[in-house]
């Protein structure tokens, strides 16, 4: 299945914020890996957030991580970016606007 990628505002304001060789790979990581199998849990790409609600995965795009959730619907599936976040500031990300499971 073919999953529809979306960006939430914030995603884009991060995604602006990036060098355009950074904003390049970031694009293209997304593209290859959460076109089609955004749940796809890997070693070292795809991380599933344990006791998360929001968000769902993480993608490691080198010293950049994204942050996003998987949603069905009727027609398909979508993936929504909600953050893209340098390694050293995604875990503050996540702690400050995460929400974790009740």
């Amino acid at each position: 299945m073919r999953y529809a990628i979306n960006f939430a505002p914030q995603a884009e304001e991060d995604l602006l914020a990036l060098r355009a060789n950074e904003r390049s790979e970031v694009l293209d990581a997304i593209e290859l890996h959460l076109r089609y199998e955004p749940q796809k849990v890997s070693k070292s790409r795809i991380k599933r957030l344990e006791g998360m609600a929001w968000p769902q995965y993480r993608l490691r795009i080198g010293k950049i991580r994204a942050f996003y959730d998987v949603i069905y619907l009727r027609h398909g599936g979508a993936v929504e970016v909600l953050a893209i976040r340098e390694k050293h500031e995604a875990m503050n990300w996540l702690a400050q606007y995460g929400r974790q499971l009740e």
